[in-house]
């Protein structure tokens, strides 16, 4: 018997598992494909092929723009345009390009259901070409919480308009939907899962120092400079940190941190999996970003619990709903260093305190956030929404 046809529609994808780029869109279509016929549509990145299968579901990349220059969707694109003001002249021909690739692959593919990931541009995309069709949207917090010019919150209401259902990140994000005009019973809390089926056990050290490890990319909402003012204030060699990531505040970065931190880059999964055992503490420094984007709760903090790390966050919706404070972890004010500090002395005092809040953190991630949980809330909705339509 044929198997239900859902078509996924994202931004951001590795061009090869394990290239460092975040995984959240492949963990979830590897998921849902136990159950459907999965096809994704995905942008072109360096290093891609047009066309690939991946963990039981198919990729088709589309080309937007002249290959030197194509570099919109290579991580984040917000901040990519950002970073680089020349990068607007790739978002017409990226939305044309992706609204004709999504076209093709509904004719061809005739699909039940569609999942976008983002409001802007993917939903746009699928009301577009499929207007008719259930969709899903999730939005995982850059285009709800930054792209708010007046303009922008009228297409993001039509897009809402035309959607069957909507998950966001944290109960905050659901409330920005709910306000776009989404009615409460069509918005759900259902965060992206984390790999969490092959942690590594945890690496005892024989040193004192205490071993921190940040992960994220190099943007302003990633709140790094807040930790590198952080561990400055605390006793030289009595701590170290890794940094892993890229982004394009990296020189900015490195330049202000002092001895005894270290810059990773970008990392694979096997690398992060590595670093993770052999933490003591993982710190996510998250701040609102002054174009208004912040996290909605990021994929590495859940896999660093997942890995046993104590966890250091900033007390932000989505991280607050997953960080229990005396629990799971420590939550600490945005933007403050001496917040981050006195967390870090705490923890760096007391082992038998981190192995409890490491081991608890683990259990909470695998029994709610572990990719399998997560995929298990996603396949039951589309469940639902196709047949509601029937």
């Amino acid at each position: 018997m044929a198997r239900t046809r859902l078509l996924v529609l994202a931004s951001t994808f590795p061009a090869e598992a394990g290239d460092g780029t975040p995984e959240f869109v492949s963990d979830l279509a590897g998921e849902v494909a136990k159950e459907f016929d999965t096809a994704l549509v995905v942008p072109s990145v360096p290093g891609s092929k047009a066309t690939e299968e991946r963990n039981g579901f198919r990729v088709r990349r589309f080309r937007y723009f002249p290959r030197r220059w194509e570099d919109l969707a290579e991580g984040a694109i917000i901040e990519n345009l950002r970073e680089r003001k020349s990068r607007w002249l790739q978002v017409v021909p990226f939305v044309i390009s992706e609204a004709l690739a999504a076209r093709r692959a509904v004719r061809n593919g005739n699909p039940a259901a569609i999942h976008a990931h983002w409001i802007i541009p993917q939903g746009v995309v699928a009301r577009l070409v499929a207007p008719g069709t259930p969709l899903l949207i999730t939005t995982l917090g850059g285009d709800l919480y930054a792209l708010n010019a007046a303009p922008l919150r009228a297409l993001k209401r039509w897009v809402l308009r035309g959607a069957s259902y909507v998950t966001v990140m944290n109960e905050e994000m659901a409330e920005q939907v709910r306000a776009l005009g989404m009615p409460a019973d069509r918005v759900e809390v259902v965060p992206m899962g984390a790999d969490l089926d092959t942690v590594r056990p945890r690496v005892e050290r024989d040193d004192d120092a205490l071993s921190i490890v940040f992960v994220g990319r190099m943007v302003e909402k990633k709140g790094l400079t807040h930790l590198l003012r952080a561990v400055r204030m605390l006793e030289p060699g009595t701590w170290r940190l890794r940094v892993i990531g890229d982004g394009p505040l990296r020189a900015e970065l490195e330049a202000e941190a002092g001895p005894g931190v270290e810059f990773l880059g970008k990392q694979g999964r096997e690398t992060l999996r590595e670093e993770y055992a052999k933490a003591d503490v993982a710190v996510f420094p998250s701040v609102p970003s002054s174009s208004g984007d912040q996290d909605g709760l990021p994929v590495a903090l859940l896999e660093a619990m997942g890995a046993g790390c104590a966890i250091i966050a900033s007390d932000l919706p989505g991280i607050s709903e997953a960080v229990i404070p005396g629990e799971t972890g420590a939550l600490v004010e945005p933007g403050s260093p001496e917040a981050i500090v006195a967390a870090l002395k705490e923890l760096a005092a007391d082992p038998e305190l981190r192995a409890r809040l490491g081991s608890s953190a683990a259990e909470r991630a695998q029994s709610v956030y572990s990719k399998a949980a997560i995929g298990r809330r996603y396949t039951d909705i589309l469940h639902r929404i196709i047949a509601s339509q029937e």
